[in-house]
């Protein structure tokens, strides 16, 4: 009896060491719960180098997952089988969790950087005195377009698109608020207009544009544009920026009848499980260099006017993608429109895109 009870204590104690060393090693690894911090973002919407010297330097380790939509961002964060640290939202998704109760009230003193941010982008109507969300990146939607292919057709205007020369030489945004905005915006009417019959009649109008649309693409748009699949596209300014830099041939603009201006804001989900972290994350995002070597990378426009110190002159004074005031003041930005409309939105894209097939 003696000899069992000794060889289940033997059994016991080097249990207990391999748990301890499992435990040590998760722990020097950064993936025990208290150490780990969970980024929830757009894809291809980082320097992940960045993301290493983050973890380098506190020793947390970062697990990083992306969205391709503030409505799917939302979803998962709704159902909390992950539990998020950080998350990306645009501007009138974060005023929809803010109603929502689905954000955490973001501690000022533990984000020195803050400083760093233009006011032009702070204490927006979405977030009254920033409290909760921290600006990212920011930018336009428009037109990309490589005029070698164009046969001297002008480009300046979303009207231009139904030009009948443009047979199949377009690609557009799979976004409901984009494609329709841009339908609304060509009539006229405000991108978050809500009344039906407008609606209607800029569905009907997109659907008149369907023999001029290639296809309705995601991100696949910077190689098809890059390798000259079609000559124009819809897309966000920063897509515009880095497919140029592949691209000299190709262009873009802002129509002159307006468009969306859209912030992207670091928040933390109200399930999130490491808060200290994620304010040590977005505090260091938030840095001077470390924003200018971020915004180099993706190509979206900063909101950090210190980091624009640290970046080449030719980006900072490019006018298409840092537009003066005359320019952003006709520019709207996207309002939480309610899920009964949101969803209205959506069925009419649906039929817009059926309509094509």
């Amino acid at each position: 009896m003696r000899k069992l009870l000794n060889v289940f204590l033997l059994v016991s104690l080097a249990s207990a060491i391999l748990l301890l060393t499992i435990s040590r090693m998760n722990a020097a690894q950064g993936l025990t719960s208290g150490n780990t911090l969970t980024i929830f973002n757009w894809g291809d919407y980082i320097d992940a180098t960045l993301v290493k010297q983050f973890e380098d330097e506190t020793g947390v380790k970062v697990i990083y997952e992306t969205f391709d939509s503030n409505e799917a961002m939302m979803t998962k964060i709704e159902q909390g089988g992950t539990t998020y640290d950080i998350a990306v939202p645009s501007e009138y998704m974060i005023d929809k969790m803010r109603q929502e109760n689905l954000l955490i009230t973001l501690d000022h003193s533990k984000l020195p950087n803050l400083k760093n941010i233009d006011e032009r982008f702070m204490d927006l109507p979405f977030d009254p005195d920033n409290k909760f969300s921290v600006p990212y990146f920011w930018g336009t939607v428009g037109i990309v377009y490589n005029s070698t292919m164009l046969d001297g057709i002008e480009i300046d205007s979303w009207n231009d698109l139904w030009n009948p020369k443009l047979k199949n030489e377009i690609f557009l945004i799979d976004g409901a608020r984009e494609v329709i905005g841009m339908g609304l915006n060509s009539l006229g009417y405000s991108l978050n207009d809500i009344n039906k019959e407008h609606l209607r009649e800029a569905k009907e109008k997109l659907d008149s544009l369907t023999p001029n649309v290639k296809a309705i693409v995601g991100d696949e748009a910077r190689t098809l544009l890059e390798n000259r699949e079609a000559a124009i596209g819809l897309v966000w300014s920063g897509v515009a920026s880095e497919i140029m830099y592949e691209n000299e041939e190709l262009e873009y603009v802002v129509p002159k009848e307006g468009s969306n201006l859209w912030f992207d804001n670091m928040v933390i989900p109200k399930t999130a499980k490491n808060v200290e972290a994620a304010h040590q994350f977005i505090n260091f995002i938030l840095d001077a260099k470390i924003a200018a070597q971020n915004t180099e990378y993706v190509s979206y426009s900063t909101p950090n006017k210190e980091a624009l110190k640290h970046m080449p002159e030719e980006m900072v004074n490019d006018q298409r993608f840092y537009p003066p005031a005359e320019l952003t003041e006709k520019l709207e930005v996207y309002e939480n429109l309610g899920k009964k409309n949101l969803a209205y939105y959506n069925e009419l894209f649906l039929e817009f895109k059926m309509h094509r097939k």
